[in-house]
């Protein structure tokens, strides 16, 4: 599994994609993943890393990396897109040097998300 989502280019490195396996990031057929794991066609993965989740379905499986034109031929990606640089802009972004947020800033944060 580690080598497959490295091979195809999900992943920077491989220790990374074995590091998301042990985490829990990486789930096959809804079912977590082991870094030892084999990959077959038609599995759908679900990998969760860079702060957004990466859902592709295997087209063939390979077992060295491969450059990005035959990567992109090995998986079918149905990720939802990512967020723009406005929307990933909601999130509060404090002043540097602010500290943590009191208790009064939270109950603003949580009444500006709209929860109660």
């Amino acid at each position: 599994m580690d080598a497959w989502i490295w091979s195809v280019r999900l992943t920077k490195t491989r220790s990374v994609a074995a590091t998301a396996c042990r985490a829990g990031h990486v789930k096959v057929n809804g079912e977590r993943a082991k870094p030892a794991q084999q990959v077959r066609a038609g599995d759908e993965v679900r990998l969760f890393h860079a702060g957004r989740e990466r859902i592709v379905v295997v087209r063939r499986p390979v077992t060295k990396r491969v450059g990005p034109p035959v990567a992109a031929e090995c998986f079918i990606d149905n990720s939802p897109p990512p967020p723009t640089p406005v929307e990933a802009a909601v999130v509060g972004i404090r002043d540097r040097g602010t500290g943590r947020p009191t208790k009064r800033d939270r109950r603003e944060i949580e009444g500006l998300r709209g929860r109660p």
